[in-house]
């Protein structure tokens, strides 16, 4: 007993000094990040790379302006692969040469010296369990996951901000809380699980394709969630660079009475009266459009079969600036004009119209493709199910001038549509902005890949657990839950060959591939604390998410340090296409303007001002574009443009699964960081990587 007391007060002592060191190396972290050049060299490119490799010294970052010109003389289609819910450190933390889990990037970086890295909690018994990172792979099954806690209080938990620092080391503290309850032994092993697998990672035996990618082109380091929240904020910001920041300023004090419901969903019938989610959007509600407080007779926008519409888990009508609003350019009037609700649609953009059209810039096609959207090839008799829909992913449906004009509301297309526009030949000859997301179900009707038939359990999953896999983990959009990460890489994939096959497409193009959030896995790298929200909780922001360049244009083998989150993925497009920054429009600026004021200061701690509260798509210090992930001389025709193939995935892999037989790593010739410092970050023992889909496992 004694012994026990020892150790247990040991292990307190060690992880009060663990809390001390860790805000200071939080300091220590940032500073250096703030130190090194903008982009720097992967080592070891490895023979097929490295003849496409110009080292960042002898193509040193351009200013903006002249890059700006050399992009936008080059590249005349972005397309943004939006996946799901990994954090930077659970998919890359140990990819050579970036800000990772045991590396800075430079050189290899201790444990104490990195946020978080050991995470401690006291469990119910008043014993102190550690957590800290570790590998899954093949063995573990790691390419399905369950999700860990990614809510608005759960993520502000985590992040742990102390002095306006997040201390990055709450991530295991958090999943225990969420699960564990006294006296019920089977929710404190969950909680349990929870908290280890919140902490694992995995490499390029699980995700081979994307690190390829990142090996063969640019992978940033500095990119984090636009909002400390879950997916639906994000999905919105990634083309209006807020949630609704300007929104909540413009409407703090108005009024807002009940609204009427109507119509059946989901075999449920609506009506009286309810009340919308108002913004700023900071959890995941379904948008407005389509919903039972839509009134729109005839073409309304769909919905999902799969999610909740309950009164409160609906949007509010998103009124403010997004890309396809700036997108409209000389053509704004007339294509507001086909809005079927102009006062409400349009209220809070009656400035920003007219300075778009005196602008007189040319318009820009843009679509939205996601899987479920409408008929997918998946479906059958020609009907569409939606049943691979996630409705709270559209970012684009929650705004009324896009959803509730037919116009705009062309845009929105399913995943099947993307590939059938590229085979055919539809996607604009003058180029475009094109995001495409996955969903609940991948279209192809492929099953996970179980490599391990014998884990969690030793003695052989059963046939109902086995199944319950296959139908519950077959998404594509990456999202923990109910995607695979090697069905949603296949997917991603598709989504790469397809435009690199095409060469007036590949030789005009930039493909943006990209998060929305973390899903609250733990990444060491503490975000900049830019708002707080109407609940006083950190609202900008969120945790580190991955992001890569792939273009003929690009950097090869190099990672950006650039800093932002996806208002650098807005401030690219802006620059390609000569779109005006959504935080310069006139109805924005007042809103970031009126932000810092006392009345919204007095959301955030003392002393602390609101002066971005809303779209941050200009370049500054905190918040850069992509530029730096292109090369210099490729623009200028100096060095030769990466070929098409370079960018390929062989055909007869991509649905071959698993990809190269678990053997990724060895297949692409990348090294993770973990096996080049001789660390073993093996998983805890009796580790289930499903704790709520089996959780007989605990």
């Amino acid at each position: 007993m004694r012994r026990t007391m020892t150790i247990a007060f040991l292990r307190h002592s060690v992880s009060v000094l663990a809390l001390a060191c860790a805000a200071l190396s939080t300091l220590a972290l940032v500073a250096r990040a703030q130190e090194r050049p903008i982009v720097t060299a992967q080592p070891d490119p490895g023979p097929v790379v490295a003849p496409f490799v110009i080292d960042p010294s002898d193509d040193p970052p351009l200013p903006d302006a002249a890059m700006a010109a050399l992009v936008r003389d080059k590249i005349k289609y972005v397309f943004v692969i939006f996946n799901e819910n990994h954090s930077f450190d659970n998919e890359f933390g140990t990819f050579p040469g970036v800000d990772g889990l045991y590396s800075d990037g430079l050189a290899p970086r201790a444990p104490d010296k990195t946020p978080g890295f050991t995470q401690t909690y006291t469990d119910l018994s008043g014993a102190t369990v550690t957590v800290s990172p570790f590998l899954i792979g093949a063995k573990e099954n790691a390419s399905f996951v369950d999700s860990v806690d990614h809510s608005h209080k759960g993520l502000a938990a985590k992040l742990d901000v102390v002095d306006g620092v997040p201390r990055m080391d709450r991530f295991a503290a958090d999943e225990y809380a969420k699960y564990a309850k006294p006296g019920n032994n089977m929710a404190q092993a969950q909680g349990a699980q929870f908290a280890r697998l919140v902490m694992s990672h995995i490499d390029c035996d699980t995700i081979p394709f994307y690190w390829n990618w990142a090996n063969r082109f640019a992978i940033f380091d500095r990119i984090f969630a636009t909002e400390d929240t879950p997916s639906t904020p994000n999905a919105i910001a990634m083309i209006a660079g807020q949630s609704g920041e300007t929104q909540w300023v413009k409407h703090a004090d108005d009024a807002k009475p009940p609204l009427p419901m109507s119509g059946t969903i989901n075999g449920k019938t609506y009506d009286g009266t309810g009340a919308p989610q108002r913004a700023p959007i900071v959890n995941d509600p379904n948008p407005f459009w389509g919903s039972q407080y839509d009134a729109t007779v005839g073409d309304r926008r769909p919905t999902s079969p799969a999610e909740n519409y309950a009164p409160g888990n609906v949007a509010e009508n998103l009124t403010f600036a997004t890309v396809p609003l700036t997108a409209m350019a000389r053509e704004i009037t007339a294509t507001t004009s086909r809005d079927l609700a102009p006062e409400t649609d349009l209220a809070d953009v009656k400035g920003d119209v007219p300075y778009i059209q005196n602008l007189n810039g040319a318009s820009v096609a843009w679509r939205w493709y996601q899987n479920g959207y409408d008929l997918e090839p998946s479906d059958s008799d020609g009907v569409a199910s939606h049943a691979n829909y996630v409705a709270h992913h559209n970012g684009a449906q929650y705004f009324g001038y896009i959803a509730n004009n037919p116009l705009e509301a062309a845009n929105l297309k399913g995943e099947g549509d993307f590939f059938a526009d590229v085979a055919a030949g539809r996607l604009p000859k003058e180029g475009g902005i094109f995001y495409v997301r996955g969903g609940f179900r991948n279209i192809r009707g492929v099953t996970p890949p179980i490599q391990n038939a014998n884990y969690p359990d030793a003695a052989g999953l059963t046939a109902d657990e086995l199944q319950t896999i296959n139908k519950g983990k077959s998404g594509d959009d990456d999202h923990p839950g109910y995607s695979d990460r090697q069905i949603s890489e296949a997917m991603n994939a598709e989504v790469v060959n397809a435009i690199a096959s095409n060469p007036d497409l590949w030789r005009q193009s930039a493909i943006v591939l990209t998060y929305d959030e973390s899903d609250g896995f733990y990444d060491h790298a503490p975000p900049r604390i830019l708002s707080y929200g109407p609940d006083k909780l950190p609202l900008a922001r969120g945790i580190r998410v991955p992001l890569l360049l792939i273009s003929p244009y690009a950097r090869a083998h190099v990672a950006s340090h650039a800093e932002g989150d996806h208002n650098a993925v807005i401030e690219t497009i802006n620059a390609i296409f000569n779109l005006s920054p959504l935080s310069q429009l006139p109805e924005e600026a007042a809103a970031l303007k009126a932000g810092d004021s006392p009345e919204f200061n007095a959301f955030a701690p003392d002393g602390f001002h609101q002066t971005f509260l809303g779209p941050r798509d200009t370049n500054s210090p905190i918040t850069d574009s992509l530029l730096s992930g292109f090369s210099p001389k490729r623009l200028r025709g100096e060095a030769a443009a990466l070929p098409a193939d370079y960018a390929l995935t062989p055909s007869d892999a991509l649905w071959r699964l698993p990809h190269y037989s678990g053997q990724g790593c060895k297949t692409i010739g990348v090294v993770p960081e973990d096996v080049r410092q001789g660390i073993d970050a093996r998983p805890p023992a009796n580790f289930n990587t499903l704790p709520a889909t089996l959780p007989a496992y605990n």
